[in-house]
């Protein structure tokens, strides 16, 4: 079918055109359908059949291009006629029932006023203003009614709302009103309680008025007595002093007739002496050596002390510390010794590590004489370790579930007081409970320094 220019528009559509016009605003729910309807359409025209200034949408979807080139295209079918033509076309055919009675002057009863309105809009057949303006009217009517049902319904939610509301208020009211007469019937009662109060307050200041005039009675009394019983006081002193007087009197007499009798007391205390001499000798009883003062656990003149030890002018890392530490009567040296070989050589295997430290507490041992334990944490052990500890170092792993800190702990509280414990660890916790137990903590740099010496 052969199209008209661009610029030019068939005699029926414009005759048509200037026979009828609306006088109007075209309807929105209409110029919404025929927005629709023209971007439908659109996507079949090519782009020189498009006005130039729609051109531009030519790619959108239906959608984007009602909703970004609505306007544009609603100007465009008004004022353009070769392309309104061309868009009804596109109508009639994917419409083809609807044209068909739009062209015939009696649109299907059952269709929608506002399609049969829009399709009117763009096909211009005769009589298509009265069609359209039609579809405004039933538009209008359809919304005024959908108002109405909606106004009705949001007055009869309104009412509900009312009823709730009233029904809430007035159990609001009634519930207010059981908490006014309670609250009422409360303040009575603290208003008897505070009366109750005052009198009981007027009733102990009244009694505290009475004790202070009895206690002023009473003190007045007291100072009467007092007075009274110094005047007593003085009078039996002065009858003491002669009491005494007499006492000494009868003393030096009875001195003067106890001579006898002290003399035959001393013979006899003299007899008992020399019964106890013969005695001893008889039984060959050697001098008694030791004394009570033995038995007191002190420091003497020559020993010393860990603290002692620990006073003099000796660096914490000098080695002769721990010398002369050992060399403290019965001293026993406790080693944390994952302790110390992780400080000293950690990168070799832990076996190799327990046998490097006990070679050296065991010649440490030989030349010091003192007692050695070594302490080893065994919760990660998986089975028993083959060790034959050196001579004179005791090694002890500890229990499952124990560590070898609390080990060396139970170590230290097992000694008696007094004796000389050095642990050796850097472990500042292990360090401080050993020290408040009594022990003498050092680093382990210490030992290490001392065992590189053996």
């Amino acid at each position: 079918m052969e199209q008209p220019a661009s610029g030019a528009e068939p005699a029926g559509a414009a005759g048509g055109d200037a026979a009828e016009a609306l006088d109007r605003p075209l309807p929105d729910g209409v110029r919404r359908r025929v927005v629709a309807l023209v971007s439908d359409a659109f996507g079949g025209l090519t782009v020189t059949e498009l006005p130039a200034q729609l051109r531009q949408y030519a790619r959108f979807t239906p959608n984007r291009r009602a909703k970004f080139a609505g306007n544009a295209m609603a100007a465009a079918l008004e004022s353009d006629p070769v392309f309104r033509q061309r868009i009804g076309e596109r109508i009639s055919q994917s419409q083809p029932e609807l044209a068909a009675a739009l062209e015939a002057g009696s649109p299907p009863a059952a269709a929608d006023p506002v399609d049969v309105a829009a399709a009117a809009y763009v096909l211009r057949p005769p009589g298509w203003v009265k069609l359209v303006a039609a579809a405004g009217e039933e538009a209008q009517r359809a919304d005024a009614e959908r108002a109405g049902a909606e106004t009705r319904r949001e007055l009869e939610r309104l009412r509900e709302e009312l009823a709730v509301a009233r029904a809430l208020t007035k159990s609001e009211t009634e519930r207010l009103r059981t908490e006014l007469e309670a609250a009422r019937k409360e303040a009575e009662s603290l208003h008897r309680k505070l009366r109750s109060a005052q009198s009981d307050v007027k009733r102990g200041e009244a009694a505290l008025r009475r004790a202070n005039a009895e206690s002023e009675a009473f003190r007045a009394e007291s100072a009467a007595q007092v007075s009274a019983a110094e005047s007593e006081t003085r009078r039996i002193r002065a009858r003491l002093a002669e009491a005494e007087a007499s006492v000494e009197a009868s003393r030096r007499a009875a001195r003067e007739g106890r001579s006898v009798e002290d003399m035959r007391l001393r013979l006899l205390l003299d007899t008992v002496l020399e019964s106890a001499q013969g005695l001893r000798r008889e039984l060959a009883l050697p001098p008694a050596a030791a004394r009570p003062a033995d038995t007191v656990d002190a420091v003497e003149p020559g020993r010393m002390s860990p603290k002692d030890v620990a006073a003099r002018a000796l660096s914490e890392t000098d080695p002769a510390l721990l010398d002369q530490l050992l060399a403290l009567p019965q001293a026993h040296l406790i080693v944390d010794g994952y302790n110390v070989t992780k400080t000293g050589y950690p990168t070799m295997p832990l076996e190799k590590q327990r046998l490097r430290l006990l070679g050296g507490l065991a010649m440490l041992a030989a030349q010091t004489g003192a007692e050695m334990t070594c302490v080893f944490d065994g919760a990660e052990l998986a089975a028993p370790v083959l060790l034959a500890p050196p001579r004179g170092v005791r090694v002890l792993f500890s229990k499952p579930g124990v560590t070898a800190d609390e080990l060396i702990r139970q170590l230290v509280r097992a000694e008696p007081p007094g004796r000389p414990v050095v642990v050796v660890s850097t472990d500042r916790e292990v360090a401080d409970g050993v020290a408040k137990a009594g022990a003498r903590p050092v680093a382990s740099a210490l030992l290490l320094k001392r065992l590189s010496r053996v």
